[in-house]
């Protein structure tokens, strides 16, 4: 699958969501590049030792997907994301439909 970076406008709309780095330890690699190439390794599927090093080293990559995991970075951005969608209106609930009968439940659940 061809990946494609985060344009000026992406970037603009996310960044608002990204924590700023820990003031302790050595200068970070900018948020931009790591986020790129976090974005790298789940669009094309690759392991994180084949994302190219453009990016950061892919234990930086990593550890900063995680630590945007327990942030809940990545549901803040979906919010927001929503909420534009709304506001411009090209997310609308009326289009939305979630089918219960594909779910299998278990034996005995309540």
């Amino acid at each position: 699958m061809e990946f494609k970076e985060l344009t000026d406008q992406q970037w603009q709309f996310i960044k608002q969501y990204i924590p700023l780095p820990p003031k302790r330890g050595r200068p970070p690699i900018g948020a931009r590049r790591v986020l790129n190439g976090i974005l790298y390794v789940l669009v094309t599927g690759c392991r994180w030792s084949e994302m190219p090093r453009r990016y950061c080293h892919p234990t930086t990559a990593w550890r900063r997907l995680k630590r945007y995991q327990q942030l809940g970075v990545w549901q803040k951005v979906l919010k927001g994301l929503l909420d534009a969608g709304y506001k411009i209106g090209k997310v609308k609930v009326d289009l939305v439909g979630v089918d219960s009968t594909t779910i299998k439940s278990q034996k005995g659940a309540k």
